[in-house]
């Protein structure tokens, strides 16, 4: 990737080259070009009425010098005023609608390719950062796509057009205004490069200033309870100055443009009245003719500036869309592709229990990383409870990153009723399984929200019946508004065993045919903890449940307990074989990683 990405944050794997920027543009505003066209075109009309004016003027200043009515020219100069006026406001009016709907379609694509990250990526990703892609990326986007462009190339119309009058009107004045043009385009081209990669820079840091701030929030009691609040304070100070000083970087050379398009058309002006005067004062030149091409000279400075302008807030355009595109290339899980599955495993979603097999299986998160699995092997086939356990670091919840594809595995296979995961459509995969992370996440909105995310058809029984089996009824029955009640950031007005059976109950809401529990009871105090490992005992005599489990009252009820030693399967067996014929396994069950309830 480039240098706005740290050496951490590249992607190991992409979905493609990123293309180029202008190209990139031209992709998000071909969609809606018709808008833009109209837009411009009345612009352009607009542009074209405010040409007419300088010769309106002459043709009052002549009208003077005759004596004639001045009615006639003032009538037309009015409606010409009238007319460029209302031009002026619809066309980038029009081009304001169509940028908006060029920056709704950019963030479209772009949600639907951050929520379709592979895990991998957004584990290494700063969030952030790729917040901060979503919306001030794509906010800058909206002028370039609407008046930047369209009105880029009417301003720079405008100019050629007016240049054509000079040169019509007087050729010793257009020889002098040609020269500070030529100035002007000479600096540009120097200057706008150095616009794009100042943005660039600017961008990407706040970009870091928005992960740091992320990285805070989602740890915000640590934060406090570490007494670290001026630590924090001091790394955002640190990247709020660095996003200050790449900002004005990019602001002086903006301002420099500025000054480059203003100053030399002034000059120009000045050398337009100097010798204009002088041909006039020698008959060389009539008067109106002078005050046309000095009306025509000051009129121009409006087209001059705004190219400059336009010319500038692109280059602004193409970095932001720079960094979109950095993440359209990240790789993306394909959650409707249609795999490789056979049809006779392809088994209505709760008609039976899955099987579960691991085949020889090594697996690394990365490949300067060390190997967490080293040749794992075990089956968990079909209804009943399998234990996953050994001591902290020995590969257990990886298996269900693999199971459930979050990862793919280095060597080996993993698979479900006989097929490799990697051959199952994503979706089909995902929906026969119900996950409860370690850590039991639940998201911000209504309790009712958190239980049906993964199960959006479910009735009002079905949710009774979770709240029931998960014992939530007597939390729904004191939040103010039942299930409809929010439940803060994260969860934050619930305790740990609360969001705990929250995350159960919606696992069991999708009436799964492979339940994964990671460590489901570890936040639940004795009878909740007792009544959850029967929820789970229940549930193993309809479906296949894997756990891993660090108590042995949840251990001693398996029907098969895999323990894991160092990345190996290291013994399969019940409790009692395994206590008879297995010294870790005994070890584990005297010690306090296998505590009795």
């Amino acid at each position: 990737m480039t240098d706005d990405l740290n050496a951490e944050d590249t992607p190991a794997t992409a979905a493609g080259t990123p293309r180029a920027p202008i190209t990139r543009l031209w992709a998000y505003a071909r969609q809606h070009l018709r808008l833009l066209l109209i837009g411009g075109v009345l612009s352009f009309a607009g542009g074209l009425v405010g040409l007419v004016q300088p010769l309106i003027a002459m043709d009052v200043i002549d009208t003077l010098s005759s004596n004639e009515s001045l009615t006639r020219p003032l009538l037309y100069l009015g409606a010409v005023v009238i007319v460029g006026g209302a031009l002026g406001a619809l066309g980038p009016y029009l081009m304001q609608i169509a940028g908006q709907d060029v920056v709704l379609t950019v963030r479209k694509q772009l949600i639907d390719r951050l929520v379709r990250l592979e895990v991998a990526e957004v584990d290494r990703i700063k969030p952030g950062d790729l917040v901060s892609r979503l919306s001030s990326d794509t906010n800058l986007l909206r002028t370039v796509a609407s008046t930047t462009v369209i009105g880029g190339v009417t301003d720079g119309f405008m100019i050629l057009g007016g240049i054509a009058l000079m040169a019509w009107l007087d050729l010793a004045l257009f020889g002098t205004t040609m020269a500070m043009v030529a100035f002007v385009t000479v600096t540009m081209l120097f200057i706008m490069p150095r616009i794009q990669n100042a943005t660039i820079a600017s961008q990407k840091a706040l970009g870091d200033m928005g992960s740091l701030l992320e990285r805070i929030f989602s740890a915000f009691r640590t934060v406090k309870a570490s007494s670290a609040e001026d630590h924090e304070i001091g790394r955002l100070n640190t990247a709020a100055t660095a996003a200050r000083d790449t900002g004005v970087k990019a602001s002086f050379w903006e301002a420099l443009a500025g000054v480059v398009a203003f100053l030399p058309v002034n000059i120009a002006f000045l050398l337009v009245l100097g010798v204009g005067g002088a041909r006039v004062a020698s008959g060389a030149m009539e008067v109106g003719t002078l005050i046309g091409f000095l009306l025509l000279l000051f009129y121009l400075m409006g087209p001059i500036n705004g190219l400059v302008a336009s010319l500038s807030q692109l280059q602004t355009g193409l970095a932001a869309i720079h960094r979109i595109e950095e993440v359209e290339v990240l790789a993306a899980e394909d959650s409707a592709s249609e795999g490789n599955l056979p049809e006779a495993v392809r088994i209505p979603v709760g008609t039976g229990p899955a099987q579960v097999v691991f085949e020889d299986v090594t697996f690394r998160y990365a490949e300067d990383l060390p190997y967490v699995h080293h040749g794992v092997s075990f089956e968990s086939s079909g209804r009943g409870l399998t234990a996953l356990v050994g001591p902290s670091g020995a590969g257990k919840t990886t298996v269900f990153s693999l199971i459930e594809r979050f990862y793919p595995a280095t060597t080996g296979s993993v698979k479900v009723d006989g097929v490799d995961v990697a051959d199952w459509p994503l979706g089909e995969l995902r929906g026969l399984i119900g996950y409860v992370e370690q850590d039991a996440p639940v998201l911000d909105g209504t309790l009712r929200e958190n239980l049906v995310m993964a199960s959006p058809n479910a009735t009002e029984a079905d949710l009774d019946e979770v709240v029931r089996v998960a014992r939530l009824t007597e939390l729904v029955g004191k939040l103010p508004e039942g299930l409809d009640s929010r439940i803060g950031y994260r969860g934050t007005t619930l305790s740990g065993g609360e969001r705990q059976r929250v995350a159960i109950a919606r696992a069991l809401l999708r009436k799964p045919r492979l339940l994964l529990l990671d460590e489901a009871t570890s936040q639940l105090d004795a009878a909740n903890e007792a009544a959850l490992k029967q929820v789970m005992l229940d549930a193993a005599e309809r479906t296949n449940v894997l756990v891993v489990a660090h108590r042995l009252s949840t251990v001693t009820r398996a029907d098969q307990i895999v323990v894991f030693d160092a990345g190996l399967v290291r013994a399969v067996g019940t409790h009692a074989e395994l206590v008879e014929h297995d010294d870790l396994y005994r070890d584990l069950a005297a010690s306090q990683l296998l505590t009795a309830a």
